[in-house]
């Protein structure tokens, strides 16, 4: 480390800024125009954060002992789920269980999320608490941290924010990507405005219409149940207790938290692997690569298609696509089936939708023909969010690789 680092405390470069919540049973404090940060917000990987959950009005921000950060400024969350982090791409409020962090003048708030970033295992190492983990404003005074000269400081976060711009702009390539095929979707399976003979939208064209428990459809299309359309299954987790169903394995094994950690919708790995013997002895079922799942209890919907091989824990459905349905049609019919499929969710502890309940789910029935030519129009949109998710990957292994050489200052910004 060269020797004109000098060390100080996190609580020495950081103003350390508390929030808070607007009594909730006061109407007039909620669905204003000011963002309203809890963790749900920014758990996961992104670097910065835009869009909250909820909003508050002013006589919320009034009224309570949340606080207004500033553009740039760093969040961190501190209890329950620790150590979450995120740079703030506008103005926002906070609540109490999280910390608004704002750089002071010997550093920046872009060099500090990196630090923080590359400190969070030391961070979650120091939180106290008997019921849950919680990062206190003591924790911030007991960490240190070596800090280069200003220049250089500027120069590391410049690099590294590099390679989080291109993430960033990657995942909104993506969004609008899987937009664009929600769209065509919706035009052809919900509008009935798919290319007809003629090349013409067929329901506006005069295009004949039967009736349906769907409501009218195409003449020549039916409805079933997905339940028997396309194969079901769910999953399964081996005994944590016997290392021969984990340790060495290779085989991916899904939790949710794969799901809301990523966000992407190719997964191309998991945090966790079992054996084959874990797989024999557990209700967990190998399915192929480029298959659907859904999580279907706690946090209901969301949705991956795996790039590998997999199985996943009681905690999903997975679709098996076919002949009939690709993973295409069948993305975009779950995406559509959310909030139904939340509907008719139950359970005591918490709510979980049935695979009962879900293969008795309606699904329309198009001809094969239409299908082939929807097909042919998705699988190069879908290719470029798998190729892009990739690259993704790439990157950020590159960056988190660089990231604690640079911040221990293993590797200079020359080098």
């Amino acid at each position: 480390m060269n020797s004109e680092w000098e060390e100080y405390s996190l609580s020495d470069l950081l103003d350390i800024i508390g929030g808070g919540t607007p009594k909730t049973t006061v109407s007039e404090y909620w669905d204003g125009n000011i963002p309203w940060l809890s963790v749900k917000d920014f758990n996961g990987d992104a670097k910065k954060v835009y869009i909250t959950e909820k909003t508050i009005t002013e006589k919320g921000l009034e009224n309570s002992s949340t606080k207004l950060l500033n553009e740039g400024d760093l969040i961190i969350s501190a209890r329950g789920t620790v150590g979450e982090i995120a740079q703030l791409g506008k103005v926002m409020a906070f609540n109490q269980s999280c910390y608004g962090l704002r750089a002071r003048k010997m550093t920046t708030n872009d060099f500090m999320y990196y630090v923080l970033r590359s400190m969070l295992s030391d961070i979650k190492s120091k939180t106290h608490g008997s019921v849950f983990d919680t990062i206190t404003r003591d924790t911030f005074n007991i960490l240190k941290v070596n800090l280069p000269p200003l220049p250089e400081q500027k120069r590391i976060a410049e690099i590294l924010s590099s390679l989080d711009d291109k993430i960033e702009l990657n995942n909104k390539m993506n969004k609008n990507l899987e937009e664009m095929a929600q769209a065509i979707f919706k035009q052809w399976f919900v509008d009935f405005e798919y290319p007809d003979e003629n090349g013409n939208p067929y329901k506006s064209s005069g295009g004949k219409m039967i009736q349906s428990e769907l409501g009218e459809i195409p003449n020549g299309w039916s409805v079933g149940r997905i339940g028997k359309e396309v194969e079901i299954l769910g999953g399964g987790t081996p005994s944590t207790k016997e290392p021969a169903f984990w340790n060495e394995g290779k085989i991916f094994w899904y939790s949710p938290t794969d799901l809301t950690k990523a966000k992407t919708l190719y997964s191309l790995k998991t945090e966790k692997k079992i054996t084959e013997l874990g797989l024999s002895r557990s209700s967990a079922k190998l399915f192929p690569k480029y298959s659907l799942l859904m999580s279907s209890r706690a946090t209901i919907g969301e949705i991956t298609i795996n790039v590998n091989e997999a199985c996943t824990n009681q905690g999903f459905i997975t679709i098996i696509p076919n002949d009939k349905f690709s993973v295409f049609f069948l993305h975009n019919w779950l995406k559509l089936q959310i909030d139904n499929i939340k509907n008719l969710a139950n359970g005591s502890t918490f709510l979980e939708i049935s695979k009962t309940n879900f293969r008795n789910l309606s699904v329309i029935i198009p001809k094969k023909e239409i299908l082939k030519d929807f097909n042919a129009h998705m699988k190069p949109i879908y290719k470029n969010i798998e190729n892009i998710t990739k690259q993704t990957e790439s990157l950020t292994k590159t960056r988190d690789s660089l990231l604690p050489k640079l911040m221990n200052g293993e590797m200079s910004v020359q080098d």
